[in-house]
């Protein structure tokens, strides 16, 4: 497998994002091919949608109020969170713990990192359907076949620093099923499943970088995955009920919150 990592001019709303990435593949003189993965910092989706909320143009509610006062954080910046969250279950100094797309994580995306100043970027609208209209414009701009993942950072239950997230994926199967295979010494497997679009989405947020690289693109050849026309939303989610770490965490924080 190999990466390459994208650099482009600063994307700003409205800009023609696939045709910003084109270009920046054609002077680093690299072609497209049927089967690459193109990856993209949902930051740079965000924006070139023009997902973005100003601060002081936001009235925070007395609920933010609150929030923001518990949490160490600015009312403004609590209120965007608490508009684009499913639900808000707790938090640490300056995060609140959120449920959003069905992604359990911090401020449900809200992030003023690399957004312009005064203002936060939010997710980007749709994703799936974002990331399979990306597909589809460069198919009609190069006539290749590629997938597309959306990538988002993470933070992982007791482990510093962030890593990536496919935020959404189109074109290729995010997730393997190992369920019917064997181990090395012929055991059959029971639950494990292989996040293949995640893993790929660290590995280009590995070169993508978390500051000012300006590189929001990673082209990815050769990727051990299995191209789909379709993929749903739900084949990359698990419920809180079979998930680890949500069944006993998320009751435990609603309790706190309360």
């Amino acid at each position: 497998m190999e990466l390459f990592t994208i650099h482009t001019q600063l994307i700003q709303p409205k800009s023609d994002l696939v045709g910003m990435i084109l270009e920046a593949l054609d002077k680093q003189e690299l072609k497209v091919s049927d089967g690459d993965i193109l990856a993209i910092a949902s930051k740079a989706v965000t924006i070139a949608q023009g997902r973005l909320a100003k601060l002081e143009s936001v009235t925070p509610s007395q609920k933010a109020k609150e929030i923001a006062r518990k949490y160490n954080l600015d009312p403004n910046f609590t209120e965007v969170i608490l508009r684009e969250a499913t639900r808000v279950y707790g938090g640490v100094p300056k995060t609140l713990l959120t449920l959003k797309e069905n992604i359990l994580g911090p401020n449900a995306g809200v992030d003023r990192k690399n957004a312009p100043i005064g203002y936060v970027a939010l997710w980007p609208t749709k994703p799936f359907m974002t990331a399979q209209k990306i597909a589809k414009e460069i198919l009609a701009r190069t006539g290749k076949r590629v997938g597309t993942l959306i990538v988002d950072s993470r933070v992982t239950p007791l482990r510093m620093g962030t890593t990536g997230l496919a935020l959404a994926v189109a074109g290729f199967e995010p997730v393997r099923d190992c369920r019917t295979d064997k181990d090395l010494y012929g055991k059959s497997i029971s639950i494990t499943r292989h996040a293949l679009a995640d893993d790929l989405a660290s590995a280009a947020h590995l070169i993508m970088g978390e500051s000012n690289e300006q590189a929001p693109a990673v082209l990815i050849k050769n990727a051990p995955v299995k191209l789909a026309d379709k993929v749903k939303p739900s084949s990359v989610l698990i419920s809180a009920e079979q998930c680890l770490f949500a069944k006993h965490m998320m009751q435990k924080a609603v309790r706190e919150l309360s």
